[in-house]
């Protein structure tokens, strides 16, 4: 392969918008070929060639990764097929609407030598790379504790994002949507969990999907971690904690940058774009064989979390 990645984006919604094409377009060694868009006109507003479907779009073949940003039902049919075509995948989360999709996705992935990774974009976040340093030379001592919330108001009547309250295309509220990047977070920081509750209710909006959301999950070495995310709070929270035996890193805002240790206090502000890095370090492994920082088969783990919350497994 040539020193440039030729990405294809299937979905142009939101973050695609915002984030994903800024992402690709700023990044010199990326180049957009193409979009997917049910919309013709909205996708010729960003590349020069738009197809209705992923199926079309690989029949042309001509890029070498594929970008799923289409909503989360999507993610492993759409996954699979372009990695069967022999492309790679960098994939929304969470990764599937249920633990056994995602595995599929997996084992779709190493079946065909290609690359399935997910956009878990809060792993390269400085702060969160420096939390994860700090925990392993033990400046905290013993974790023991990580409690995480994002509290919002969310209820998308107008209409804007509105699949995300549809379980046939979201797959349930803030514990799918928020939710999965905090769980995410304590499986980089303390690895494989072990065991994992939780509660899901729908205490406000009334919608077939719930609201909010609280899982607990403990990890090999005895560390737990509580996650707390609600879509019915007018006050805003984006909170973060790790608790150790001989001290804490907060980390509040966690968008902030600002990380405060035993240590003292940093600030480590992520990317203006927070897509870019993960795109970046994405076109990294597949260029120059990077490690990815968020492969299927670690991204699948919140999966299983979420699973043991809703029995969707």
């Amino acid at each position: 392969m040539n020193g440039r990645i030729r990405w294809a984006l299937a979905g142009v919604g939101d973050i695609a918008v915002k984030r994903v094409l800024p992402a690709i377009k700023s990044d010199p060694r990326a180049t957009l070929a193409a979009v997917v868009s049910r919309n013709p006109d909205k996708g010729l507003a960003h590349a020069p060639r738009v197809f209705a479907t992923v199926e079309e779009a690989l029949a042309w073949g001509e890029f070498d990764a594929l970008y799923v940003a289409t909503p989360v039902a999507l993610h492993a049919p759409q996954s699979i097929a372009a990695l069967r075509a022999g492309k790679h995948v960098l994939c929304e989360k969470p990764v599937a609407l249920n633990h056994a999709e995602a595995l599929s996705m997996a084992a779709a992935a190493d079946d065909c030598r290609r690359l399935l990774g997910v956009a878990y974009y809060r792993r390269l976040y400085p702060a969160v790379l420096r939390a994860r340093e700090l925990i392993r030379a033990g400046a905290i001592g013993t974790p023991v504790l990580a409690e995480l919330r994002l509290h919002t108001w969310f209820d998308p009547a107008d209409g804007f994002r509105s699949w995300l309250v549809d379980p046939s295309l979201s797959g349930g509220g803030p514990l799918f949507d928020v939710g999965s990047h905090r769980i995410d977070l304590l499986n980089f920081w303390f690895g494989t969990p072990a065991r994992a509750v939780g509660l899901a209710s729908r205490t406000i909006h009334k919608r077939t999907v719930g609201d909010s959301a609280t899982v607990l999950a403990e990890y090999e070495a005895g560390v737990r971690g509580v996650v707390d995310v609600r879509w019915h709070s007018r006050v805003d929270r984006d909170e973060c904690r790790i608790v150790g035996a001989e001290g804490s890193i907060e980390m509040t805002p966690l968008n902030s940058g600002r990380l405060v240790s035993p240590l003292g206090e940093e600030t480590l502000p992520p990317h203006a774009n927070l897509h870019f890095p993960a795109l970046a370090n994405f076109a990294a492994a597949v260029l120059d064989g990077a490690p990815l920082m968020c492969p299927v088969r670690e991204a699948a783990w919140t999966d299983w979390v979420t699973a043991r919350v809703t029995g969707l497994v």
